[in-house]
């Protein structure tokens, strides 16, 4: 299976998918390329120094969003991907996007949807909104993406307690060691094997052969 990773900061969930397909944990999957759309982020030297081929493209160096888009997709198809990858990346996807590669997106995102999840809930955000609420227990959550924003089909959730006196950053680094870093891994590989279809608006996962 061939994805493509698109990210806008540091990187450290494509680290953990290069890791695992290193490892022999994700199967029959190799990263042809690496989009981001932040020319300074870290992720792009995680990807130089794995050898992946990498594209960066900016909403700001483009005279729309429209354009923007275009770039975007034509970008992506060149990659030509069995399967993209939204590993922290901070642009929404272009409806036209959603539509050709329909079942074949998946984002992950650190809350157990659909707990602080939706427009304005992205990064440090979601962990400053789950300690304000004061729950007890968060996570993160890997899904099909649709034309909504965190809405479509969950494929793998985990969760992960939340201490007294947590911070959002030292709750943003428990939720990606202890769950982001596991499930994005895991559910590439069960997507790889052929074992998450999607039925009636739910994910089905097969057991493994």
């Amino acid at each position: 299976m061939r994805i493509v990773v698109c990210v806008s900061g540091g990187g450290t969930n494509l680290q953990a998918i290069i890791d695992a397909i290193d490892k022999g944990e994700i199967r029959n999957t190799e990263i042809t390329g690496v989009f981001c759309n932040n020319k300074g982020a870290y992720a792009l030297e995680r990807a130089h120094k794995a050898g992946i081929e990498t594209a960066c493209l900016s909403p700001k160096d483009f005279e729309d969003r429209e354009s923007f888009n275009k770039g975007f997709l034509k970008t992506v198809d060149k990659f030509n991907p069995d399967l993209i990858v939204l590993a922290g990346f901070l642009v929404n996807i272009p409806a036209t996007m959603v539509d050709r590669y329909k079942g074949r997106i998946i984002n992950i995102h650190p809350s157990l949807i659909p707990s602080f999840c939706g427009v304005g809930y992205y990064g440090l955000k979601v962990h400053e909104a789950a300690l304000k609420r004061g729950v007890k227990v968060s996570g993160a959550t890997v899904h099909f993406v649709d034309a909504g924003t965190d809405t479509g089909p969950i494929i793998l959730q985990k969760a992960v307690e939340v201490l007294q006196g947590d911070t959002p950053e030292v709750l943003q680094k428990r939720i990606m060691e202890q769950a982001e870093w596991v499930i994005l891994p895991k559910a590439i590989d069960m997507i790889a094997a052929g074992r998450v279809k999607i039925a009636d608006g739910k994910v089905i996962i097969s057991e493994e052969q």
